[in-house]
């Protein structure tokens, strides 16, 4: 969902410096792939409630993602789930992503997850909680010409530490829901896992639980014999 583009819009809103602070120490430390990070390719295995499928993958950064996969359909699906890791792990500094737009500050300190940190001006209507220098959970609504607008908030549930001490989400969910009712519309489980190679940690295996049309569907990907480009 991280894909699509924000755009930079005026504001009237005065920026926080509490928030600003809070929301760059978790960008700080969250893991992403070095600055001169060039890529790397691997084996790649697809299976969607059982059925499996072998190819392979190479990413070079978050827009050069291409899969070698015998089913057109899943082939779609896994490029998109790639192409969202490359997005989501590319380098990138703090003033190019959320400190370019114009940050405040929440009142409610003591929820669980933190308190909010609205993004204003991105054209999404964006919010985040953060808590211990980690982004618990994020907030978007989004449209798209020719489809009905909608929203998602996503909890991160649980991370890892890298050797870098840095944060990499390990567990995540995602709820999908009508802007205009509120009513959901679909939850998607994320699980994740990484493999140290050099100095990036790299996508070893995710898997994703989420119902469909009555069912509950199972999705994975793995990933084997990285080497970097």
């Amino acid at each position: 969902m991280e894909t699509c583009k924000r755009e930079e819009a005026t504001t009237d809103i005065k920026d926080d410096p509490r928030a600003r602070d809070l929301l760059r120490k978790a960008f700080e430390k969250t893991a992403r792939w070095q600055p001169d990070f060039k890529g790397f390719t691997a084996d790649l295995t697809a299976n969607v409630n059982g059925k499996e499928i072998n190819g392979s993958v190479t990413v070079k950064g978050p827009r050069d993602v291409s899969l070698g996969l015998p089913d057109p359909d899943i082939q779609k699906w896994a490029e998109n789930q790639i192409g969202m890791i490359a997005v989501h792990r590319g380098p990138r500094s703090f003033d190019e992503s959320d400190g370019k737009y114009t940050l405040t500050l929440g009142d409610d300190v003591d929820h669980p997850l933190g308190p909010k940190v609205f993004i204003n001006g991105d054209g999404m209507h964006s919010f985040y909680r953060i808590k211990g220098d980690r982004m618990t959970q994020i907030n978007r609504k989004m449209s798209h010409p020719g489809m009905p607008p909608f929203a998602f908030t996503i909890n991160v549930e649980d991370s890892m530490v890298t050797k870098d001490n840095k944060f990499l989400t390990t567990r995540y969910t995602v709820y999908y829901y009508s802007p205009q009712d509120g009513k959901l519309t679909n939850v998607e489980s994320f699980s994740d896992s990484h493999v140290r190679v050099d100095a990036s940690d790299l996508p070893a295996n995710r898997r994703i639980i989420s119902y469909e049309n009555g069912e509950v569907v199972v999705r994975s990907l793995t990933f084997a014999n990285h080497k970097m480009l």
